[in-house]
């Protein structure tokens, strides 16, 4: 649970806490960087900065901000140039509070948001300011101005967050507005962020500055992989900060896109809300698959989402707490359709119940509290934890029976205590950070499982297409991953040298990260349902058979205790009274000693390199594997004895904005900046090399009479089928009297292996126009070295595809008893143009609506489709080439809205529109008497959903708030009605990748169809 206690202001105490703040801060910045450079103020990730200058006869002494809702204050001493700073403020509503010789002036209230380098300027010699009463207020108004440097993003307010429509209460959902960023929820309902043409897997959100890196799943943030669920409550989400490229060096762990998220604080009064929200099938249109290819009943669903909060004061204006409880529990129907867009007819009657809809089911709990304490005016104390519970059954659209279900299961807790220390012209951040995160999916029934795969005429005349069909059985997913451990940081900011704010940072992190993964542990039977030829379905014998099992006495767990450390050093200088120049460099180190350590077994090393055969327990001897001898690579730098690998020492990451003020007032800037960020890769990437010689997926092909399709050299792991195999004891009779571990793959991972990275460029224009925002951008990723796995075998003269016929890779020739070679490397890559249009429009009482609208061009390219890691086509992944990426529409335009109407109502709403999507695919050559056999990789654009659109989607809302009277003057009731998808717009998302035609048998939607979602609460 997180509990807010918003300690603070009372007094200038003078205490022993304030000098043991003062010698922590001034040890960890020595540790970190002795350097003194500083005072323009300076964002925090998890808070704001303020800084300006005070133009008065006769001087100010002092600018004082005040927490209108919590009492907190800090004071900064005005400068001789007339500069005032406060390198670090939580995010809130303020008023200043200048002494002037005259006593003090006092401004309106303003809000500071998360990330925002906040300059706000006063002129007495002004009309405004000096025709007033010494006790009157200054208006603020459009004097404060954002100094973002080269960043590349948006704010996500919580007025947005509580008004804008959405179907899941993921407080991710309006990232999109940020140029380049997309939020997008599959088919399944499972949701991740995307920057650019980057995977999930490079994004990181920092919530109160603490990143929740994944370090061992795809998904970006910890709990997010294969989920339905939430990462956080949305009750606890004050604002956040998306940012799309060129962050600055305090964030960590990341390549595309960073948010920085800030959680509510109780006040100085109690508050607190709750709510429930509430669909189901009579509350939605009918889906595709209940419309076609009959018309049936719609499937159950059910979608309640509920939740409440509650904060306020423990000691007035010193000590605060907040909590907040969220529940989902939802019933969502899936399709289940043939592959190769093949009729259901295709299969013999007792396989086509198979097909139709089926139900899946979901449940989240998440609980946060958080206690912020103020014992001084100088020291912010906050404790807070998050817990995240899941449960239920997955089944995706597709082709996989309800059988093949799994049961889902995620468990998350997170703490975090944090102590800010306040000086003259100093800032320390201390953190403790704890987090322990399970993700553990199993088969919900145990036994055989059956794919049926089938070649077929193709799309195109004279092609043929070969793909799976029907998948039935058992389910194949159990896995057990996750991460525990501690993370310390310090961050230091300095502002006592004029023009500049200096800020160091130093982060450590232990933590263990364990993965248990037995994909094989109900057993595969792969057929091709059209064996023997002229046969009408084979369903008897396969032609391959996978299934997972310990080699000799292995542990199916992989641990690792994982080292983090990084440090940075930041310079925000203020050049000019027109030109900010953000100038900073972070190195980050890892450690990850099962990987570092890990030895290859001697004997299968010789064995792959040529070297010498492979002797059997029984005596048994293998010719040593010579395919590699004159291979286009060296297995050697693949093989490990356990002291070829070194930690990566090289992620040194520059990164340089600037803001050029074009005017006096500051409403037209010019903007830019470049930055390399490195990210990580993915422990479940790097398991897979440890875990081959401990509990080993085993494969063994049959050559069936007949079946030219699938046909293998005979050998240990190339037998005749026999029916006794689909026993346990069968199978385990037959792996007793091999080698050990044979019919395991073998995987070796470069010894060099380099970490992930990006390269970010950005410039632009920002204009403001009262309450109205532009900015137009460009902005320029490439990434690089992104793990990928490609396939090791070559044929006995060290040829990857053959000189004539089918260009196929050469998995027909593995190092029997052996399985295939799969080779661990570096070699992902992509890259991005990106223009956009960017505009907002702030809400006020006097003005109550807002507008945030985004337009984003994308030209992306990308050398493996999309997500995938594995690329075992070509030889090298150089070979596959750069083709239009698969996840990115070059066009998106995404607007939002919000509108108070008469009759106390708000109105709000949300458009998405964008081209069609990319697809990518593998095209075959057959070799033809002098002309080889050639394979190509492609992309087409698909035909879309409409005359010039891929994805459309307008949702609405209206909100109506009813004063009840009691509690407090603010206690009110609060009804709204949602209605997501309001066009009941048809976005397919299966299309055929070699023409781009919609696959007509593929009924599922990439989003809900049109769904009305009634929600009640209250607030007071």
């Amino acid at each position: 649970m997180k509990f807010s206690f918003d300690f603070q202001t009372v007094s200038a105490r003078q205490s022993r806490a304030r000098s043991l703040a003062a010698a922590l801060a001034w040890s960890s910045a020595a540790a970190a960087i002795a350097v003194a450079v500083a005072a323009p103020a300076h964002a925090q990730v998890s808070g704001a900065s303020l800084r300006g200058t005070v133009k008065a006869e006769g001087g100010v002494s002092e600018v004082t901000a005040v927490n209108v809702n919590t009492g907190l204050t800090r004071t900064s001493t005005v400068g001789a140039n007339g500069g005032y700073s406060f390198a670090s403020l939580p995010v809130g509503t303020y008023r200043l509070e200048l002494t002037t010789p005259q006593g003090k002036r006092q401004t309106d209230e303003f809000n500071l948001n998360v990330a925002q380098s906040a300059v706000l300027d006063f002129d007495f010699s002004q009309p405004d300011i000096a025709e007033g009463a010494d006790d009157a207020i200054i208006v603020t108004g459009s004097r404060i101005r954002s100094m973002e440097g080269g960043e590349v993003g948006t704010t996500i307010s919580q007025r947005l967050i509580d008004q804008l429509p959405q179907n899941n209460r993921n407080f991710l959902a309006f990232a999109d507005l940020a140029p380049g960023v997309q939020f997008i929820t599959n088919a399944s309902g499972q949701s991740r962020l995307q920057g650019g043409a980057q995977g999930s897997n490079s994004v990181n959100i920092f919530i109160d500055g603490v990143g929740q890196k994944d370090y061992v799943l795809k998904n970006g943030i910890t709990g997010q992989d294969s989920t339905q669920g939430n990462p956080f409550p949305q009750l606890a989400i004050g604002e956040y900060r998306v940012i799309g490229s060129n962050y600055k060096a305090e964030y960590d762990q990341v390549s595309s896109v960073a948010i920085t998220a800030v959680t509510k604080s109780g006040t100085n009064e109690f508050h607190g809300e709750g709510f429930i929200d509430f669909t189901n099938q009579s509350l939605r249109d009918r889906t595709p698959s209940e419309n076609f290819p009959t018309y049936i009943p719609k499937i159950r669903t059910r979608d309640i989402q509920f939740g409440g909060a509650l904060g306020g004061p423990i000691i007035k204006d010193m000590l605060h707490f907040f909590v907040t409880y969220e529940g989902k529990r939802r019933t969502e129907p899936r399709t289940i359709t043939p592959g190769l867009n093949l009729p259901v007819s295709f299969f013999p009657t007792e396989y086509q119940s198979n097909f139709g809809t089926a139900s899946e089911t979901f449940n989240e709990n998440l609980y946060f509290g958080k206690l912020n304490f103020t014992p001084t005016s100088s020291d912010l104390f906050e404790l807070s934890g998050k817990y995240r519970d899941e449960t239920g059954v997955q089944i995706n659209n597709g082709l996989d029976a309800y059988d093949t279900r799994t049961l889902a299961k995620v468990a998350e807790w997170r703490g975090l205590a944090r102590w800010e220390h306040t000086a003259d012209t100093w800032v320390n951040d201390f953190k403790v950070a704890y987090e322990d995160v399970t993700w553990g999916p199993r088969p919900a029934v145990f036994g055989n499982v059956s794919l049926f795969n089938a070649t077929v005429p193709g799309a195109l005349p004279g092609t043929t297409q070969r793909g799976d069909i029907l998948r039935i059985g058992a389910g194949r997913n159990f896995q057990d991953k996750g991460q525990k451990g501690w993370q310390v940081s310090n961050d230091f900011t300095y502002t006592g040298l004029e023009s500049h704010t200096f800020k160091v940072g130093v982060k450590a992190k232990w933590v263990k990260l364990n993965t248990n993964e037995q994909g094989g542990v109900n057993p595969l039977f792969i057929y091709n349902a059209l064996y023997p030829a002229g046969a009408s379905f084979n369903d008897t014998i396969p032609y391959r058979m996978e299934f997972s099992a310990p080699v000799t006495d292995g542990d199916p767990n992989i641990r690792s205790k994982n080292f983090q450390f990084g440090i940075y050093a930041q310079d925000d200088w203020e050049v000019t009274d027109r030109l900010t120049v953000n100038v900073g460099l972070r190195w980050d180190y890892e450690r990850t000693p099962a990987f570092l350590n890990y030895q290859h077994d001697p004997a299968i090393a010789a064995f792959v390199s040529g070297q010498a055969g492979y002797t059997a327990p029984d005596g048994t001897v293998t010719p040593a594997y010579t395919n590699l001898l004159n291979a286009d690579y060296d297995i050697n730098d693949y093989i490990s004895t356990g002291s070829e690998r070194k930690a990566f020492k090289g992620a040194w990451q520059p990164r340089i904005g600037f803001t050029y003020e074009l005017d006096d007032e500051g409403r037209f800037a010019i903007f830019g900046g470049y930055g390399r960020s490195y990210d990580r890769t993915q422990f479940d990437f790097i398991q897979q090399e440890l875990r081959q010689g401990l509990f080993a997926n085993r494969v063994f092909n049959f050559n069936n009479p007949g079946d030219t399709t699938n046909v293998c050299d005979p050998s240990p792991t190339c037998i005749a089928w026999d029916p006794v195999y689909l026993t346990p004891e069968g199978r385990a009779d037959l792996i007793a009297g091999l080698p050990p571990g044979a019919g395991r793959e073998l995987r070796f991972i470069k010894n060099d292996l380099k970490t992930p990275y990006s390269d970010q460029f950005s410039l632009g224009v920002r204009g403001r126009f009262n309450l109205l925002e532009a900015e137009v951008g460009y902005s320029y990723v490439t990434s690089k070295d992104g793990f990928v796995y490609l396939l090791g075998n070559r044929r006995p003269d060290g040829s990857f595809f053959p000189p004539t016929g089918s260009p196929d890779s050469p998995f027909g020739s593995p190092p029997s008893p052996f399985g295939s070679i799969i080779l661990g490397d570096n070699g992902l890559k992509t890259k991005a143009h990106t223009a956009y249009l960017k505009l907002t429009k702030r809400y006020t009482q006097a003005s109550p609506w807002s507008l945030d609208a985004t337009y984003t061009y994308t030209d992306a390219k990308e050398n493996r489709q999309f997500g995938e890691v594995f690329s075992l086509d070509f030889p090298n992944i150089d070979d596959y080439g750069y083709i239009t990426a698969t996840g990115v529409r070059k066009h998106r335009l995404v607007m939002a809205g919000t509108v108070d109407i008469p009759w106390g109502l708000t109105l709000s709403g949300k458009f998405q529109i964008a081209s069609p999507k990319y697809l990518g695919a593998i095209v075959n050559t057959v070799g033809t008497g002098d002309t080889p056999p050639s394979r190509d990789a492609i992309s087409t654009e698909t035909e879309g959903n409409g005359d010039r659109w891929g994805y459309r989607q307008m949702d609405l809302s209206i909100t109506k708030y009813v004063p009840i009277g009691f509690i407090n003057d603010e206690a009110r009731l609060r009804f709204r009605l949602d209605i997501i998808n309001l066009f009941n717009d048809r976005n397919f998302g299966g299309f055929d990748a070699l023409t781009g035609l919609r696959n007509q048998n593929d009924l599922a939607l990439d989003g809900p169809p049109r769904t009305i979602k009634l929600s009640a609460g209250f607030q007071f």
